[in-house]
């Protein structure tokens, strides 16, 4: 699978983490949106599309967000239910979200990566100049 194009939509807000979103587009034919560029503690690095995770009430059947303590339909109590997707429990983290779209190999996640920060490097350059 070949990259045929990368968009950047860089993010002004210098104190944030959140950088930038990028758009790609695959063998001219899928494209995903929303790939955001964050800077960690250790660089800058990309973050699939996600969604927040919901759990349905037991008395309603409403979908809340993950972690709510309260229905927001009926008010119901709800119960705590821990929330791993399956990249955090390699790392033991809960999270609220879970990837839409994500590469399945390392080498075409580091391909992406690596093509996703060229485009942030040159879009980053182009702004300031």
């Amino acid at each position: 699978m070949e990259i045929t194009e990368v968009r950047m939509f860089l993010k002004d807000s210098p104190d944030k983490k959140l950088k930038a979103y990028a758009t790609v587009t695959f063998d001219n034919c899928f494209v995903v949106r929303n790939i955001k560029v964050i800077e960690g503690t250790k660089g800058v690095f990309i973050a699939m599309p996600s969604r927040k995770i919901k759990q349905p009430c037991s008395k309603c059947g409403f979908k809340n967000e993950a972690r709510s303590k309260y229905c927001n339909q009926c008010a119901a109590q709800l119960p705590i239910v821990p929330v791993t997707t399956t990249a955090d429990a390699n790392n033991g983290v809960q999270s609220d979200q879970k990837d839409i779209a994500h590469p399945i190999t390392q080498s075409f996640r580091d391909y992406l990566q690596k093509r996703i920060l060229d485009a942030y490097g040159q879009e980053k350059t182009r702004g300031a100049g």
